[in-house]
């Protein structure tokens, strides 16, 4: 059975108690949860060096890191390096959206290196499968080609997939009717959308959705439910296609979880601040509470070389909101492939937003490090205060980079610094 299946049925299982001493809740906290569809915990019951990732309700806003090569940077060991900064950094998931060079080595290498949460899209392995293996253009694939692609994923050990089931024929008619500034954003989306159009068909993970349910049944596999009409700027925010799309994944899972299987579902995308608020209540009533798992969002479409901090404000307004689950976005975005230092200042800029929304929110524990750190930083305890640091290796490095004299604070305010001012006052 299926840890859905499990909790339902009241049982609670290894993988929950793993969960909740995680999270430092109870395990029928995690039971509960499971069983109401308001968290899910990923892990593919293949990926055996794989710890499992409880996200949802009540715990701690987790963090994604994307890495992936393209047809213009093959290199594998590069995205290697990638996979290990995030983690080393805090990154909860990778996703491999990889589609230039070895895809298969490198997805595969992912997997059995590190014991982090792995996400990815098989619409993409399906597409270059077409064009390398059988020699076809990627509006010829089959249907039976797409679901080829899922079972390789599942196979090697992914722990949730992006699946593009919302992008249908009515909803690319809202599109069109309403009118948008960039059209459609998504890779998976727009490949759905060029093959519906080509071969005249309903979109097959719409049409067939009882077909992958079976699938990533049988591996325990996390559907999320991908937002193939995310808005790619403002302008194009919370239009007819993208509430559309959010109100058929809506119903798509209450046929998954009613099939024993866990869902997340995918957000925007690029939204204004006064939209953020707006776009998670709407995706938690509509999706029965699913956890939300957003890229970002971006709330400017003006800031490129600076869309880690973008998405870090955007971030933390949605998790504070109820999203779940942030997925980084680096400076290099809308620019270049990220490299290895985009990854790690995308995964704390991200990691900073994660948190302040945990404290907004009450999520058990957050606090207790900012705590800690005001006492560290009142005693002038620099060790304490690298410890306690996101970035530990930063914060040494800015100080050291600015020596001090033997008055023990820093540069900025030398011996008239307010802590040691006030600890000599009240001593008097």
């Amino acid at each position: 059975m299926t840890e859905l299946e499990f909790a339902r049925r009241g049982v609670i299982t290894e993988k929950m108690k793993a969960a909740a001493i995680s999270e430092g809740v109870e395990p029928e906290f995690i039971r509960d949860g499971l069983a109401a569809g308001n968290i899910v915990i990923c892990h593919n019951i293949k990926h055996a060096n794989g710890t499992p990732l409880p996200v949802g309700t009540g715990l701690r806003t987790k963090i994604n890191a994307n890495i992936g090569s393209s047809s213009d940077d093959t290199d594998m060991q590069k995205e290697l390096e990638k996979a290990r900064v995030a983690v080393k950094h805090g990154a909860d998931a990778i996703m491999d959206l990889s589609t230039g060079g070895p895809v298969d080595e490198i997805r595969r290498a992912v997997i059995a290196e590190t014991s982090a949460c792995v996400g990815s899209v098989p619409l993409y392995q399906a597409a270059l499968d077409a064009v390398r293996v059988r020699k076809k253009a990627i509006v010829d694939m089959t249907v039976d080609d797409i679901f080829a692609g899922i079972i390789k994923h599942a196979e090697d050990g992914v722990d949730f997939i992006t699946v593009h089931c919302g992008v249908t024929r009515s909803t690319v008619e809202r599109m069109k009717n309403e009118g948008r500034l960039m059209d459609v954003v998504s890779r998976g989306g727009a490949f759905t959308i060029e093959w519906m159009k080509y071969n005249n068909q309903e979109n097959p993970l719409f049409e067939h959705f009882d077909k992958l349910l079976d699938i990533t049944k049988a591996y325990d596999m996390t559907l999320s439910l991908g937002d193939g009409f995310r808005p790619g700027c403002l302008a194009d925010a919370t239009d007819r296609a993208q509430i559309h799309e959010l109100i058929i994944l809506g119903e798509l899972t209450q046929r998954a979880q009613e099939a024993g299987v866990q869902v997340m579902i995918e957000g925007p995308g690029h939204v204004p601040l006064n939209q953020i608020q707006a776009n998670i209540l709407l995706q938690k009533r509509l999706c029965h509470g699913a956890p939300f798992y957003v890229l970002g969002p971006l709330v400017t479409d003006i800031a490129p070389g600076y869309d880690h901090i973008t998405c870090a404000i955007g971030g933390a307004i949605a998790a504070a909101a109820g999203a779940d689950f942030l997925c980084y976005v680096t400076p290099s975005e809308h620019l270049r492939l990220p490299d290895v230092q985009d990854v790690r200042d995308g995964v704390i800029a991200s990691r900073i937003a994660a948190h302040a929304a945990d404290i907004a929110k009450g999520v058990k524990g957050a606090m207790a490090k900012d705590i800690a750190m005001a006492k560290c930083r009142k005693k002038l305890d620099w060790e304490g205060q690298y410890a306690l640091a996101l970035d530990p290796e930063r914060a040494r490095s800015v100080r050291d980079s600015s020596p001090v004299s033997d008055h023990g604070a820093c540069t900025m305010c030398g011996e008239f610094c307010a802590y040691k001012v006030m600890d000599e006052a009240m001593k008097r």
